[in-house]
């Protein structure tokens, strides 16, 4: 057991995302053997201590296998609709509405439009020729 390790609620929470049910239709290929939750263990453990993929300690799968779940996750949403499902549950654990009802956005990190920026604010250098001094 690591601190970064899936507390049990948690896990409830997202198993149902990442334990999938296999097609019906899936070729000759084997049924996946990998313990979803230990491979989870590996990305937070990753995240937490922010060590290189391949310095992953021996107790969790291989670093390529939790690695290619990691992207595979993102790119195909699960990790959009876990986080999504995460959001939820802590937010109704305090209380409150599960969707958000009010969003705040700074203006001070918002990009405007694609004119301005250091160009404009920077004073134009007049040359040496046109100051009086130099003559």
């Amino acid at each position: 057991m690591y601190p970064s390790d899936l507390k049990e609620e948690r896990w409830a929470i997202l198993a149902p995302y990442v334990v999938k049910p296999l097609p019906e239709v899936r070729g000759n290929g084997r049924p996946p053997k990998q313990d979803f939750r230990a491979e989870i263990n590996g990305m937070l453990y990753v995240l937490k201590t922010g060590c290189q993929w391949r310095m992953l300690p021996k107790d969790f799968p291989p670093w390529k296998t939790v690695y290619g779940y990691l992207g595979r996750w993102r790119l195909d949403g699960t990790w959009d609709a876990a986080m999504l499902a995460l959001r939820e549950a802590a937010r109704q654990k305090v209380g409150r509405n599960k969707e958000p009802s009010v969003a705040i956005i700074d203006s001070r990190s918002v990009k405007s439009a694609g004119k301005g920026g250091s160009a404009v604010s920077t004073q134009g250098r007049r040359s040496r020729g046109a100051s009086n001094i130099s003559r």
